[in-house]
């Protein structure tokens, strides 16, 4: 834990949450913990609204947080679509950045299949859009072979640059921080030098992780998950990211990598999350920092 909190400072200099429109009760019961100025995505779900993303976001920024909307490509229905909800989002929010992803549907809604796709079609020009994150997979991705993530990566990088837009990356979860800290020093090797933000899942039990694991295609070996620091035998246990966390800084240490942050991906809930990362800093007491340790957390 002592590496964990020598490199805390680092990582946790300006980390990012995650939440969605129903969930959004989570930040305000939360928020006087929360960082002001925090980073908070907003996730786009099949299941919810425009009218909520544009709510969520619009308290997000009351709150004192910085909105960042997930825009899905294949969910948007039509350039209309599109622009109705980026109007309501910035009247509302003012975001200062979006993050533009593919999205979960096999096939497209409207006329964007992927997220180049949907930079390409003038969604930055058209909304005066200067800051955009994009999605990174460190582990791979189900539906999408390397060697094309790779292309997808640099050209989304290259034509976000050409339209005047600084670019952030934020990663998938996963359990390896081995392949994490490999998968960076190639995004740097390739001379894509944008701010990358690493995808680490709150505190959460074994039994949700494997659920959000098998749900987005992230890799649930017994090696893997064992090196992350619990057992697919025991699903009842609730785990935190502590030894990912000490490999992490471990593998990266004394190497030149570039900005590196954190995204929080709040799966045991945001109390608990914005509690972890808050002791993992070195924020709170050395009393609550030895909370670290306790049997709770595997």
């Amino acid at each position: 834990m002592t590496a964990l909190i020598q490199h805390g400072s680092a990582l946790f200099r300006d980390y990012s949450l995650e939440i969605t429109g129903k969930d959004i009760w989570q930040i305000e019961a939360a928020k006087s913990e929360i960082p002001a100025g925090t980073p908070i995505n907003i996730a786009y779900l099949g299941n919810e609204s425009h009218a909520q993303r544009i709510e969520a976001a619009a308290r997000i920024r009351q709150w004192g947080f910085e909105p960042v909307p997930i825009i899905s490509s294949r969910r948007l229905r039509s350039v209309q679509d599109r622009d109705e909800l980026l109007t309501g989002l910035i009247s509302a929010a003012r975001p200062a950045r979006f993050m533009f992803v593919g999205g979960d549907p096999s096939s497209p809604t409207g006329p964007y299949k992927d997220s180049l796709d949907l930079i390409a079609g003038g969604i930055v020009a058209d909304h005066g859009i200067v800051n955009v994150g994009i999605a990174g997979y460190p582990e791979g991705h189900p539906k999408i072979d390397q060697a094309r993530l790779w292309v997808a990566l640099g050209q989304k990088t290259e034509l976000l640059k050409a339209r005047g837009c600084s670019v952030e990356i934020t990663t998938q979860f996963g359990f390896d921080a081995d392949a994490v800290v490999d998968w960076i020093a190639q995004v740097r090797a390739r001379g894509i030098d944008a701010p990358i933000r690493i995808g680490v899942p709150g505190p959460a039990d074994v039994k949700r992780l494997l659920r959000f694991a098998a749900q987005f295609g992230v890799a649930s070996s017994a090696a893997i998950v064992g090196k992350y620091g619990f057992s697919l035998a025991n699903l009842v246990n609730k785990v935190g990211p502590d030894r990912f966390m000490s490999r992490l800084a471990g593998g990266m240490a004394g190497r030149d990598l570039g900005t590196v942050m954190l995204h929080l991906y709040p799966f045991g809930g945001i109390a608990d999350t914005v509690a972890w990362a808050a002791r993992a800093a070195g924020r709170q007491t050395n009393e609550s920092v030895g909370a670290l340790d306790r049997p709770r957390y595997y």
